[in-house]
């Protein structure tokens, strides 16, 4: 399948991090989005109901990064992918999600986890 939807620079504020003060005091994350599935159908109707509607899927990884306290961003990764997977048109989805600040002594760069899953 070659039509997707790419969403990028959701900026959420969450509390998944592996120090006590991540779970604590929370932190920001990036999170870009990439959805396969068909858009042939919303290409000719032009109807809402016969794509994704960006902002339901927005508002719901901003949601689950909000509530979601692990200690792992791979693990906030796989839940994010998981969500996307659970909506009836996403037949693949890839998240890349950035840790933009990490408390990470002498460490001015970012942490992405990058992956991609299938139904």
């Amino acid at each position: 399948m070659t039509d997707y939807i790419h969403l990028t620079d959701i900026r959420c504020y969450g509390y998944t991090g592996v120090l006590p003060e991540e779970q604590v005091l929370g932190q920001w994350f990036e999170v870009d989005l990439t959805l396969w599935l068909d858009l042939e159908k919303a290409g000719q109707s032009d109807r809402l109901e016969d794509t994704l509607d960006y902002r339901d899927i927005i508002s719901s990884v901003q949601q689950l990064v909000k509530t979601s306290r692990f200690a792992l961003i791979e693990r906030l990764a796989t839940a994010i992918a998981e969500s996307a997977l659970s909506l009836d048109r996403v037949r693949q989805v890839q998240v890349k999600l950035t840790k933009p600040a990490a408390p990470i002594p002498d460490f001015g760069g970012k942490i992405v986890i990058d992956i991609t899953r299938l139904k």
